[in-house]
C-alpha cells in the first residue's frame, strides 16, 4: 500500500511542476534587439525609438553583428505556454 501512495504523490508533484512551467512561460517576453530590416545588422536601441531607422527583432540571436533565427514580427516568436493566447500587446 505504501508503494501506491508514493506513486500517486509523484504523479501529483509532476503535474504541479508542469502547471508551474506553463504559468511562468505565459508571462515571458521574447528577447528583442534593434536591427535594420534590410541588412539585418544590429543597431543601437536608439534607432528603434522615436522614428529611427531600425525595427525590433524578436527572438533569435545576434552573430557577427547580424540578427538571425527570429523575426521582426513579435507574434511569430511570442513565447506562449499551455493556455496562453498567441496575441500580445506591443
Amino acid at each position: 500500500m505504501a508503494g501506491r501512495r508514493l506513486r500517486s504523490s509523484t504523479v501529483v508533484l509532476g503535474g504541479m511542476g508542469l502547471l508551474a512551467l506553463a504559468i511562468t512561460s505565459c508571462g515571458s517576453e521574447p528577447d528583442k534587439r534593434c536591427a535594420d530590416r534590410t541588412t539585418q545588422k544590429t543597431l543601437p536601441s536608439s534607432e528603434c525609438r522615436s522614428g529611427g531607422s531600425g525595427a525590433y527583432y524578436y527572438g533569435g540571436k545576434s552573430d557577427s553583428g547580424k540578427v538571425q533565427g527570429g523575426s521582426f514580427d513579435k507574434s511569430a516568436v511570442d513565447r506562449g505556454g499551455f493556455g496562453c493566447s498567441g496575441s500580445g500587446g506591443g
